[in-house]
């Protein structure tokens, strides 16, 4: 690990001008590629005391061992340099945009004497026009058929357009009225490349203007009695609605933008795009990335831009890009992209109206693709096999964790603590093993002490069991030792298993308190270690942050890291959920303590009844008497106390633990 002073440069070596950054490692290799405005206080800041730099810029600058620069003459040709060098040298710790697949695009080939449309991948060619890109290929080819019966312009491969210009006879297309069939001389040159103008135009977006257009010539053609032209072109204007059917109207202005939508957590962001032309969604696309620094919204959007309008898609750049954030130089980017488009490109967030309605439908598509993406990687195997082997390496586990248990604890300003354990074996969430515990023994809001005694509940359970299970009366056997299964039912024991890890939401004081827990049991067989939410940093027993100790740093690409997050994230949910709950039928038995005549066993029967105070709020007389044991008056006495309750002002209540707003009813 290299110590920055050694290649720190020299005081006024650094110019106070644009330009671009390298960090290379003691290989020689290029590790990461920044850009500045002015390089000089951009690079002192990696050189300050490093405890004040983010945990992934720690491990940056400690891996580099050299840095150097190239002075730009304005922020444009600093993001140009900067994308070039990131795609040039890949560095480790850029946010990497990697496209798993490639999408398809509707082509004109417009650089041909007959032009014809097709549908394909891959890198763009000079003379042709595309449009999209388009999720799925099938959708286009159906779309591409109902055009062609308007615009019945080529579509054939130059070899079967040859053959029939050979035979003198066209294709099945030429017969069934789906192309025009210049082959065998049916339309001139002219007259096909006006047919081509007219499906580039509608779509491009110029729809309203063509129906209109034909709706004129079918009136016309009605009357002057040539109906089966009439009937032709109503079934020509009934196949370009369908075609416009198959993509929504979002916008009503025409507008022509592209929306970018972001959803990410500490590992990974899902990318969503939604392109928009003539205010119509015509194509859509994204991906999912690791986070390998800690590159906010506004630089991953800019990242993102820089992925999809490089040179080859120069092209496609809208009038309009629609952001969630504003990258830090806007203004250079939105120069960047009027210089590849050569016309004027906005970037904005949008604020109110469709726009913004749009940015929040595109955003929740990127939350499920990325939820999707967590889905497919938790089931894969092999991946949960490598995340496990990652584990025992890292943590230096006798065997790979198999079973893992996971403890947080929840409370609302000191009041109502509660802790949840949740149970991963082989990679995959147990949940018959969850368990959730209220915490009676610890006053006010200590999560440590709450902490300790969940874990001493916890183990002193399992040696109890343990200590039963051993007795040969209780199903001890000679060779195999305490069965983990009742015999009578065939089910595990509640807490008899040993975890092959334990794992702690919080950092080194939660570590300390459930180690010293189980070490006042006498279990120390079973490994333990704390995940730290905010920089996801692994803490062990041993390793104390005020004592000068460091925690294991997983790579961000880690499946181990990604599993402890998974497992971590899940106990959190757990416990949040078991914590609304307990607030929820806290918040009815307060309520209506006051309320004559009104016992525990009738307050429980409302809370199985409406499930929550801001639904028993909302019933009326009628409702709660149809509850047994309550008649009008009481239920108008329980609606009497709610009233007056509601009257007085409630302050939001928040998780203290968490800073989450625990909703009433949640």
């Amino acid at each position: 690990m290299a110590d920055p002073a050694t290649y720190r440069p020299a005081p006024g070596s650094i110019p106070d001008a644009p330009g671009v950054y390298r960090f290379r490692d003691e290989h020689r290799q290029v590790i990461y590629v920044g850009k500045a405005k002015s390089l000089r206080p951009r690079l002192s800041s990696y050189f300050q005391d490093i405890a004040g730099l983010h945990p992934r810029t720690q491990q940056m600058v400690t891996t580099a061992a050299s840095v150097e620069w190239t002075v730009v003459s304005n922020e444009v040709e600093a993001l140009q340099l900067e994308y070039t060098w990131i795609k040039e040298y890949d560095p480790r710790f850029n946010v990497k945009y990697r496209d798993d697949k490639s999408y398809p695009w509707l082509a004109v080939t417009l650089n041909e004497e007959f032009p014809r449309v097709t549908v394909g991948r891959g890198a763009k060619r000079k003379g042709v026009r595309y449009f999209g890109p388009y999720s799925h290929a099938w959708a286009i080819r159906e779309t591409v058929d109902l055009l062609l019966r308007v615009f019945p312009m080529r579509s054939c491969t130059n070899g079967v357009f040859k053959r029939s210009a050979q035979i003198g006879r066209p294709c099945l297309l030429g017969y069934i009225g789906k192309c025009a069939a210049p082959c065998v001389g049916r339309v001139s040159e002219e007259e096909h490349r006006q047919i081509v103008d007219d499906f580039c135009s509608f779509l491009a977006g110029n729809t309203t203007t063509y129906i209109k257009r034909l709706e004129r010539e079918m009136r016309a053609a009605a009357g002057e009695q040539e109906y089966e032209r009439a009937a032709r072109l109503r079934d020509d204007i009934d196949a370009l609605r369908k075609a416009l059917d198959k993509n929504a109207v979002v916008l009503g202005d025409a507008t022509d933008a592209d929306v970018i939508g972001l959803a990410d957590d500490p590992l990974e962001v899902g990318i969503q795009i939604f392109s928009v032309r003539g205010g119509r969604i015509r194509g859509q696309r994204g991906w999912v990335a690791d986070k390998t620094d800690d590159a906010g919204p506004g630089e991953m959007v800019e990242r993102a831009m820089m992925k999809l309008y490089d040179g080859e898609h120069a092209d496609a750049i809208p009038r309009e890009v629609l952001v969630p954030a504003l990258p830090d130089d806007v203004d250079a980017v939105a120069a960047w992209l009027s210089q590849q488009r050569g016309s004027r490109v906005a970037v904005r967030v949008p604020q109110r109206g469709d726009k913004r309605a749009l940015m929040e439908t595109v955003e929740r598509n990127a939350k499920q693709s990325l939820v999707l993406h967590k889905t497919k990687r938790a089931s894969d195997l092999t991946t949960r096999t490598r995340a496990l082997e990652e584990l025992q390496a890292a943590l230096d586990l006798p065997a790979a964790p198999l079973r893992i248990e996971c403890y947080d604890v929840s409370n609302l300003q000191g009041t109502e603590v509660v802790a949840s354990m949740v149970v991963f074996e082989d990679g995959l969430p147990r949940k018959s093993e969850y368990r959730r515990f209220v915490v009676r023994g610890v006053d006010g809001q200590n999560d440590v002490a709450s902490m300790h005694e969940v874990i001493t509940r916890r183990f002193r359970r399992y040696l109890d069991e343990r200590a039963a299970l051993a007795a040969p009366e209780l199903g001890a056997d000679d060779n195999d030792g305490p069965q983990l299964v009742d015999p009578d039912t065939g089910k595990p024991r509640k807490f008899a298993y040993a975890p092959g890890l334990v794992v702690v939401d919080g950092g080194p004081p939660q570590v300390a308190a459930a180690y010293a827990a189980m070490r006042e049991l006498g279990v120390d067989d079973i490994p333990l270690c704390g995940l730290a939410k905010r920089l996801e940093e692994v803490w062990l027993p041993d390793t104390d942050s005020t004592d000068g100790g460091d925690p294991v740093i997983l790579p961000r690409t880690s499946e181990g890291l990604y599993l402890l997050q998974r497992v971590r994230d899940e106990a959190h949910r757990f416990a949040i959920t078991h914590h609304r709950g307990r607030r929820s039928r806290t918040m009815v038995e307060s309520v209506l303590d006051d309320v004559p005549g009104l016992g525990e066993v009738r307050r429980k029967a409302l809370l199985r009844r409406f499930g929550s105070l801001k639904k028993l709020r909302a019933a009326s007389v009628d409702e709660i008497a149809e509850v047994p044991g309550f008649g009008p008056r009481t239920a108008a006495a329980v609606v009497d106390a709610l009233t007056a309750a509601g009257a007085a002002p409630v302050a939001p209540a928040v998780n203290m633990t968490t800073g989450e707003i625990l909703e009433e009813g949640s």
